[in-house]
């Protein structure tokens, strides 16, 4: 399992969004996932509240790494830099995570993105998902990483069942090759029927440039039903280092949802 069960703590917003954000009913009875109890920074992002994860002294899931609420910041222009770097007073890596403090249903969640996903080290995660916080269940993921090693393909797609179902998770993990630094990605929830990945090559709200798609439909797949938090995060696989030696940085421009 590639993420990590979050500690509680009940996600409460410390200050307004920009706007309110449209949930749409899926689950009366879906759970408020849960963060980290030193993730008490927030930011305003995409007219959206963001808990930013912090670990402290501590290392802490995925990973296990480091998180510094430092590495996650919004600039001028309104964009939301992840920051991978290491500190050079205590010199451990530090990763970067945001979670968005209230749960959102079916729609199309859209993420624009600068940055050379396709390039980044073989020890490098980046990940844009719908997250329960219950391991192994309701989760649906796009990660660029090559999960420790070189020749490994660099996307991965992946749906996770809903809680009860016996269904494995499934992964459709394409090799991407970019000419550009911008990229444009979504996962889409029709309702317990289906759910569509895309990335898209450039800044685009239809279909053009898409490089790499999957959808699931159920049956023969178990689709969570949940309304869930979107996460964002830029880790160290196995809490292993660089092996570049080199720090990350990645722009999110902008998170979009649309509610069906």
């Amino acid at each position: 399992m590639k993420k990590h069960l979050l500690a509680a703590l009940t996600c409460a917003s410390l200050f307004s969004c920009q706007k309110e954000a449209v949930v749409s009913t899926v689950n009366e009875t879906s759970p408020t996932t849960n963060v980290s109890a030193r993730a008490l920074t927030t930011l305003s992002f995409s007219g959206y509240t963001w808990i930013v994860t912090s670990s402290g002294t501590d290392t802490q899931g995925p990973g296990p790494n480091h998180f510094s609420a430092s590495n996650a910041w919004v600039d001028t222009d309104g964009f939301l830099h992840l920051k991978l770097a290491k500190n050079p007073t205590t010199q451990n890596w530090e990763c970067a995570e945001v979670t968005l403090n209230q749960n959102l249903g079916y729609g199309k969640y859209q993420w624009k993105v600068e940055g050379a996903i396709d390039k980044l080290d073989k020890n490098v995660v980046f990940g844009m998902f719908n997250y329960s916080g219950n391991d192994g269940y309701d989760e649906m993921d796009i990660e660029y990483s090559r999960w420790g090693y070189a020749t490994n393909n660099n996307l991965d797609f992946t749906l996770y069942p809903a809680t009860g179902s016996s269904q494995s998770s499934v992964e459709v993990t394409p090799l991407v090759n970019l000419t550009g630094t911008y990229t444009t990605h979504r996962i889409t929830r029709y309702g317990s029927d289906s759910v569509k990945f895309q990335s898209i090559g450039g800044f685009y709200d239809n279909n053009t440039n898409v490089y790499a798609s999957k959808t699931w439909a159920n049956p023969p797949y178990s689709i969570s039903t949940l309304s869930m938090p979107v996460m964002m995060n830029l880790w160290l696989y196995n809490g292993v280092a660089p092996s570049n030696g080199q720090n990350v940085e990645i722009i999110i421009h902008e998170f979009k949802f649309t509610p069906q």
